[in-house]
């Protein structure tokens, strides 16, 4: 806020300044009390540090001092810093970075230490205390001149340094340099007040502050994620068992019936109807179960689902698996599976591709998908193509996706997961 104000060519005419000096002034004073503490416990340090530069050890009473003071400063720092942020987010209206919490005190305090956000309100308390008497001190200086430059004429001797100065009018040009430099203090004081607010919201804010309140989400999603395949899963038990079991058992009821009926029977015909949309109705099922889940990947794995996929496609398809042997976790294997799918179905329908490469490997600790076609490029996912889908899918579980498709090709659609 105070950063525009500076901005504005009427900054001295606008309540901008006096509400600048109203800030650094209640700063002023809810510092004076951190100050006090922080030099406190910072005593026995520099106690230590002078007698180490006098080439003496520190004393075991000021080495004792030390580690209380430590001990003080890690206990009670977040303690005192916590409630001072709370306030300086309220003058400055800044979000609250803090996630809600409604357990009893030990448990309240063990999750605010564990914040990132809880330590950065004890940096900001630190350089508070650290600057506070600096400012304090320089304040200080530059009131008592001005006052002294403005008052020289009715003021009967004053010295500066090894000017001695009569009042009177010959202090004239001294009072005149006062009223010059007024509205440089004033300015001075903006421009403390905005470096003050943006200190504040670099370490008080939201921005990355909020990085405990994005981690809770990120986790979220993933929650989401796996809850949305166990449904799948689910689902696709009760089709499998239930369903498509009772499915098959019509069917095959149809065509004992259809055996045993005469061809010249009027039934003959509805029945072979009958029969065969049962038998359509199977294959349908079938595609759709293996759609929500594929048997081939829940038994043999990712590389077998991979190898599926590839004699299912209508371009050819070569797929190297070889680096990736065994299980993989349930999550990665399913994201990696339908990521393959549907960039297969893409490349079908859209890529005018004469052969795809699919590549399975690992890169340290992430599992990597490639899929790579010789096909005419251009993929963009606002046409439509699923990409966005796919990136929604991967981001969800903890991976990201990489496009590569100049026009012209060739596309490589890259996982890692």
């Amino acid at each position: 806020m105070f950063i525009d104000a500076l901005k504005d060519r009427r900054y001295l005419l606008t309540v901008q300044p006096w509400r600048a000096l109203l800030r650094l002034a209640v700063t002023a004073v809810v510092a004076t009390p951190v100050a006090f503490g922080f030099w406190m416990l910072a005593l026995p340090w520099l106690v230590a540090v002078r007698e180490v530069t006098e080439g003496r050890g520190p004393k075991p009473a000021v080495v004792v001092l030390m580690l209380l003071s430590a001990a003080l400063f890690a206990g009670a720092g977040p303690a005192v810093a916590l409630p001072l942020a709370a306030l300086e987010r309220r003058r400055l209206r800044l979000p609250v970075p803090h996630r809600p919490l409604t357990t009893g005190p030990v448990a309240w305090f063990a999750a605010r230490y564990r914040e990132e956000s809880t330590w950065r309100a004890v940096a900001y308390a630190v350089l508070l205390a650290v600057a506070a008497p600096l400012l304090w001190l320089g304040a200080a200086l530059l009131a008592v001149l001005e006052v002294v430059l403005l008052l020289s004429p009715w003021i009967a001797e004053w010295q500066f340094g090894d000017l001695v100065v009569h009042g009177g009018s010959g202090s004239a040009p001294f009072m005149l340099l006062g009223l010059v430099l007024l509205p440089l203090l004033l300015y001075l004081a903006g421009a403390v007040a905005a470096l003050h607010g943006a200190l504040a919201r670099r370490l008080l804010g939201g921005g990355d502050g909020l990085r405990d309140q994005l981690s809770e989400v990120s986790l979220s999603r993933a929650r989401l994620a796996d809850a949305f395949d166990a449904e799948r899963r689910r689902i696709e038990r009760d089709l499998h068992d239930g369903a498509q079991h009772r499915l098959t058992s019509l069917t095959l009821q149809l065509g004992m019936a259809r055996l045993d009926l005469p061809g010249d029977s009027p039934a003959a015909e509805p029945l072979g109807r009958a029969h065969d949309q049962a038998k359509e109705l199977m294959v349908v099922l079938r595609d759709l179960v293996h759609g929500i889940r594929p048997q081939t990947l829940a038994d043999l794995g990712l590389p077998a689902a991979l190898w599926e996929l590839a004699a299912n496609s209508p371009v050819p398809v070569t797929v190297d698996a070889d680096a990736v042997a065994g299980r993989l976790p349930e999550r990665v294997e399913t994201t990696a599976y339908f990521v393959a799918a549907e960039a297969l179905t893409n490349v079908a329908k859209h890529a005018h591709a004469t052969s795809v490469r699919v590549r399975l490997d690992r890169a340290g600790e992430a599992t990597v998908l490639e899929v790579l076609d010789d096909g005419r490029g251009g993929a963009d996912p606002a046409r439509g193509s699923g990409l966005t889908g796919l990136a929604d899918r991967v981001a969800a579980a903890g991976g990201k996706l990489l496009l590569a498709s100049p026009p012209g090709g060739p596309t490589l659609l890259r996982v890692e997961l």
